[in-house]
């Protein structure tokens, strides 16, 4: 944040109306800075991930370019026009030259802190989209097997070159409840939940009984005294903002090299609440611990990832997220540290041995 108090946190409606003011030939370039305006005292930076998504197809298309109306609504009214004979609606239409245009993007973030701590950060999850003349609207070379076929174009190729009809446009995304976060704020509402959640179990716990058999007989245990930390869960959320904390990697901010795709909704009467980290930049190689190989290599192996990705101990983020960084090479490192095999900052080798006694992955 800049010197000057900000005046309010953003939110959903004033957050789309600045995204909806963006000129799309100019939107990429205005995005932070029309941020910045809105919400005074706050500096947005802005991060992309190439992760390609696409909307349901929207609007159909004629071979002129005549926009004819809802994808949806114009297929049933078609069909009615030749009672519904999926064949006879399959060869009026596979050579018409009549397309469908759908929306295709990527996620982007924008990020502003609030604070110097290294949850002190807003984050806006958003959807980077282009609109597309996506494909005609039947398979031209197969016959549809039932309605639904129609709706759900599986014979269009994404990724492959086709016409941009408009965009790009930006818009809130998120899961439920995620869209527009305050990490902090967030964070400390993933505690009380979870801490309700544990406590609603209670009395059901209080009554449960460990058996266990052993040579001398068997042995029951009250559920509490055999898990005396019950209480003391800390949910993996809050630890991987710990670590970070706690790490050689609090030089710098974590949102300059992590996204967080929250959500927060209610299933089947649990509330579901949490995030999976998304790393800004991926090593080039995946770091497997494959069989055979020493705790030297792999110490060569994360000094290359760290060095790569431009941030001290950022092999061990990778590890939590469970794709990057076999978890097994945090444990073969571990042990390492705890035979004097190899050796860390303290501050590092602190972290990893204590995500090592009880592990945690997104």
């Amino acid at each position: 944040m800049t010197e000057q108090k900000p005046v309010r946190l953003p939110d959903p409606a004033s957050v789309e109306t600045v995204l909806a003011a963006l000129e799309p030939q100019s939107a990429d370039v205005e995005l932070a800075p029309a941020l910045n305006k809105a919400f005074p005292g706050f500096v947005f930076t802005v991060a992309t991930i190439d992760d390609p998504y696409w909307c349901n197809a929207h609007d159909v298309v004629a071979a002129d370019g005549t926009r004819l109306g809802d994808h949806r609504a114009w297929v049933e009214h078609k069909l009615a026009e030749v009672g519904g004979d999926l064949n006879a609606f399959w060869t009026r239409h596979r050579q018409s030259g009549e397309k469908f245009a759908e929306w295709r993007g990527t996620t982007a973030f924008a990020f502003a802190p609030t604070g110097p701590g290294v949850a002190d950060f807003v984050q806006i999850s958003l959807g980077r989209e282009i609109e597309f003349l996506a494909g005609a609207v039947v398979d031209p070379d197969y016959r549809p097997g039932k309605v639904d076929d129609l709706f759900e174009p599986t014979w269009v190729l994404r990724g492959s070159e086709t016409q941009q009809l408009a965009g790009p446009v930006y818009r809130v995304r998120g899961r439920s409840g995620g869209g527009i976060v305050h990490m902090r704020s967030f964070l400390a509402r993933r505690t009380r939940i979870e801490r309700e959640l544990r406590e609603a179990q209670r009395p059901e716990l209080e009554k449960r009984v460990i058996r266990e058999v052993g040579p001398d007989g068997t042995r029951d245990t009250a559920f509490f005294d055999a898990n005396p930390d019950w209480f003391d869960f800390v949910p993996r959320e809050n630890r991987f903002f710990v670590a970070w904390e706690r790490s050689s990697a609090a030089a710098d901010r974590i949102f300059a090299h992590w996204a967080f795709d929250i959500y927060d909704l209610e299933d089947r009467g649990r509330r579901e609440i949490g995030f999976i980290p998304r790393p800004l930049k991926m090593p080039t190689e995946r770091l497997l611990a494959d069989e055979g190989v020493s705790v030297h290599r792999l110490m060569e192996r994360i000094e290359t990832i760290d060095t790569e990705i431009g941030l001290p101990f950022a092999w061990f983020f990778l590890m939590t997220h469970g794709h990057w960084v076999d978890p097994n090479v945090g444990h073969v490192i571990a042990d390492g540290l705890r035979t004097g095999r190899v050796r860390l900052p303290d501050q590092d080798a602190a972290v990893l041995l204590a995500w090592a006694d009880k592990p945690y992955l997104f």
